[in-house]
C-alpha cells in the first residue's frame, strides 16, 4: 500500500503563511477546529508549520477562534 503524499509536497508548497487565508481554511472543520494530521493527509512536519500558520491568523484576526 502506497502512503499518501502531504498536500504541501504535492503543491509544491515550502513555507504555509499565515495571510494564505483560504488555504488555511482547507485545514479547519466547520467549527474552525485544526483538522489532525491523520485527517488531512498532511507530515508531522507540515502539520506543525500549520498550527503555527492558523495560531497566527486567529490573534491577527484574520480566522476566526471559534465557528458556529
Amino acid at each position: 500500500m502506497s502512503k499518501k503524499q502531504s498536500y504541501f509536497s504535492q503543491n509544491n508548497i515550502k513555507h504555509v503563511d499565515y495571510k494564505d487565508i483560504e488555504l488555511l481554511k482547507k485545514f479547519l472543520n466547520p467549527h474552525a477546529r485544526i483538522l489532525s494530521g491523520d485527517r488531512t493527509g498532511v507530515s508531522a512536519k507540515d502539520q506543525r508549520k500549520l498550527r503555527s500558520a492558523v495560531k497566527q491568523a486567529r490573534f491577527l484576526g484574520l480566522l476566526p477562534y471559534v465557528s458556529r
